[in-house]
């Protein structure tokens, strides 16, 4: 009798990376680590516990009655309820809307790659070594743009300031810096620099002394190219700069006519202007004077709900009220979570994984791109599966 069994589908390409369906070893309603945010509900649900213990024990043996009206409970929850919806809808508002301007970036990347894969070329099919190494450093950059971003939304440093290019290195008795010093541009909220205390050490310039971006993509950007982010240029612009100067190139040789030239650049601009509502999403928090009120009306609320429920229940108002407090912290913690979307946490955006997996699209057609243009026979390249796709 053949097996019923349905093999569980091994991640192939593309979206390997971002997209990954894990089996589950256990129902959600039993996870309690991974992607719960049950660590930022575990202090506020025992302190409103405790206090409602308290309210028992004083409510039991020690005045006659501390009970309020059940019905003051319903008119504060419908406010609380009202602004824990607010806060949620807005955070994943926020989230969606990061997510989706991601998608525009990466889609203008694949469109500026593939024009510039298919066009750039005379009209004999030729090009020097020069013009195709343009091309390859374009296509680079292009997925460097992609990192950039991403380091850029997590306050991370890209590239060694350009004004430090000048500084000689660090003298050290030993004829070289073993112990590099930081040298932070005094713009950087420090804050943000908690987050880098874990880096590995090839993420330092041990030349300066500076930290940069890990090395993940070091490798895609120009030789020597040096970043002005100390100045207030962001990288990502910086490198925007270098594409719409390769659409101009490419024009001037006849690459790209008019139409195809300004529909390149309205790419750049798409790109550019989905990375700045990415940054409004992350600089743009939500505003205090809503975070605290929201605060301090759900622990309100939370403090009159045993005053409301003693009378009638006893002792068991403490698992009532823990329960409810579970429930709304929790909600609100959601929101907290989902506000700063781009971040490391669990359920933030995976945008390791999606950028990874516009890298290997990107780098694959590259090197069919570059393996038809070194010369490779009909036969050779129909073996590698190039099919006339840049002819």
């Amino acid at each position: 009798m053949p097996s019923t069994h349905t093999p569980a589908r091994t991640p192939t390409y593309p979206l390997a990376h971002s997209f990954r369906k894990k089996p589950r070893r256990l129902p959600l309603v039993l996870r309690f680590s991974r992607g719960s945010i049950h660590h930022l509900l575990l202090a506020p649900v025992i302190l409103h516990s405790l206090f409602t213990a308290l309210i028992v024990y004083l409510d039991t043996y020690i005045i006659t009655s501390l009970g309020l009206p059940s019905t003051i409970i319903p008119s504060l929850s419908i406010v609380v309820g009202l602004m824990l919806v607010f806060r949620n809808g807005t955070s994943y508002d926020r989230f969606w809307t990061g997510r989706n301007c991601l998608t525009t970036i990466g889609t203008c990347v694949r469109n500026i790659a593939r024009i510039a894969l298919v066009n750039s070329k005379s009209k004999d099919g030729d090009l020097t070594e020069e013009e195709r190494r343009d091309t390859e450093k374009i296509l680079r950059v292009l997925v460097a743009i992609l990192y950039a971003i991403k380091h850029n939304l997590r306050a991370e440093f890209n590239i060694p300031p350009a004004s430090l290019a000048s500084l000689p290195p660090p003298s050290s008795p030993f004829g070289h810096s073993s112990q590099p010093v930081s040298r932070r541009p005094s713009y950087v909220d420090h804050d943000m620099t908690d987050s880098r205390a874990s880096w590995p050490r090839e993420d330092l310039d041990t030349e300066h002394g500076v930290e940069t971006a890990k090395s993940e993509y070091t490798s895609l950007l120009p030789e020597g190219l040096m970043g002005y982010e100390d100045q207030g240029l962001g990288l990502p612009l910086q490198l925007s700069v270098l594409v719409e100067g390769y659409v101009r190139r490419g024009f001037d040789r006849g690459w790209f006519h008019a139409p195809l030239a300004s529909q390149m650049t309205v790419q750049v601009n798409s790109l550019v202007d989905a990375y700045g509502r990415m940054e409004t999403i992350r600089s743009t928090p939500i505003p205090v004077a809503h975070l605290i009120h929201q605060k301090q009306v759900l622990a309100l609320f939370l403090i009159f709900l045993p005053l409301g429920v003693v009378d009638d229940y006893g002792w068991y108002s403490i698992p009532i009220v823990a329960i409810v407090s579970f429930t709304l912290y929790g909600i609100e913690g959601i929101g907290q979570q989902l506000e700063d979307p781009f971040g490391y946490d669990k359920n933030d955006i995976k945008m390791d994984g999606i950028i990874e997996d516009a890298r290997r699209e990107i780098q694959v057609l590259l090197d069919e791109w570059s393996a038809m243009r070194g010369g490779l026979s009909a036969r050779e390249s129909e073996g590698r599966g190039l099919g006339g796709m840049f002819e």
